[in-house]
């Protein structure tokens, strides 16, 4: 699956690997395949010439000005990291090669561009994983063991905030910061997209959201579960956290701490009981502590790096040619729930 060769490495093979796009995010992209066994850096490619220049000395690994430079050296898989708005352009000759892709979050600035990106990967056969990192936050990794199964959703609510950090001002705060958590809501539902979708913004500094909050309604067939999200890039504090709350349980993770605690309808059905009991008979439990009733299990969550275990997931798709776990398909889903919030917002601008 190179720019000369589209057969996916075989066994053991070295899978060459490349960066499109070396800022923010693509640096630590590069970085992280030179760490990674079994992969090589072969080559970074930036519009910066000053950029591209600076981390392929650091990593050792040519720079390239273009992709068809980075296709021409051969390649097997690419990490695309360029702004949201070029992702069609920097991904299609790279897909048209049958060399692997990872694209950073957003799939696409919109729905148009995300189905064609999808349906170009369908064609040619390319693996396409779409790099919503929150998924290998470890306290959802933990949750995700925990078998997200097991929980049945009624109710999610999440803020995610924080100052203004002006990146990623060419969109608005659903497709920058809200994106990664309709990933995790829709994981969360099993894939299906909200039947409602009920949404009020601002825009403050650019001219585009803000500051967002989204009501989402999923009609699911264990039944309905409501998700309000927030999301603001114009907070004093940086706050990421989400709360789940379901017939069976009660989940709350703090994705910045990496951390969460689980509490389980199960391991607190005798003393609920009892509570339940006393209130129905008429007793007084003002003095009870409620915070001592109920039985907290911290979810078990490691210190793995999440980009790590993204591009572990992803070069084991390339290798194995297997269906990555967060494929076209869910990227254009989540593509379509944020513009459908975006649209909500602006029926009423």
């Amino acid at each position: 699956m190179t720019g000369k060769d589209s057969s996916a490495p075989a066994g053991g093979a070295t899978i060459r690997c490349g960066v499109v796009g070396v800022g923010r995010m693509g640096r630590h992209h590069a970085r992280v395949y030179t760490e990674l066994p079994g992969a090589e850096l072969v080559g970074v490619v930036d519009q910066s010439e000053e950029r591209r220049t600076q981390i392929a000395e650091k990593h050792n690994c040519p720079a390239y000005e273009s992709v068809s430079e980075l296709l021409d050296a051969g390649v097997d898989a690419v990490s695309v990291a360029v702004p949201t708005t070029h992702h069609l352009d920097a991904a299609w000759p790279l897909l048209e090669a049958k060399v692997a892709c990872l694209i950073e979050k957003p799939l696409a600035s919109d729905v148009e561009q995300a189905q064609k990106i999808k349906d170009h990967a369908e064609r040619t056969g390319a693996v396409l994983q779409v790099g919503h990192i929150e998924r290998y936050n470890p306290a959802v990794m933990a949750l995700r063991r925990e078998g997200t199964g097991s929980i049945t959703p009624r109710f999610v609510e999440v803020h995610r905030i924080s100052p203004m950090t002006f990146r990623s001002v060419d969109v608005g705060v659903v497709f920058d910061m809200m994106i990664h958590d309709l990933d995790v809501v829709l994981m969360l539902m099993g894939g299906i997209e909200p039947v409602e979708v009920h949404a009020s913004g601002v825009s403050v500094i650019t001219e585009h959201e803000d500051v967002c909050n989204a009501r989402l309604v999923f009609d699911a067939p264990q039944g309905k579960c409501v998700a309000n999200i927030t999301a603001s890039r114009l907070a004093m504090k940086t706050e990421r956290k989400v709360r789940i709350v379901g017939d069976d349980a009660y989940v709350s993770i703090d994705y910045a701490n990496k951390s969460g605690v689980l509490i389980r309808r199960t391991a607190n059905q005798t003393q609920l009981d009892e509570v339940r009991e006393a209130l129905r008979t008429g007793h007084d439990l003002s003095s009870l502590d409620y915070s001592q009733l109920v039985a907290l299990e911290p979810l078990s969550v490691d210190d793995a790096e999440p980009l790590r275990m993204q591009l572990e997931a992803f070069l084991k798709a390339v290798r194995t040619g297997s269906r990555p776990e967060i494929d076209a398909a869910d990227g254009f889903a989540n593509v379509r729930t944020a513009q459908r919030i975006v649209e909500a917002i602006r029926a009423d601008w």
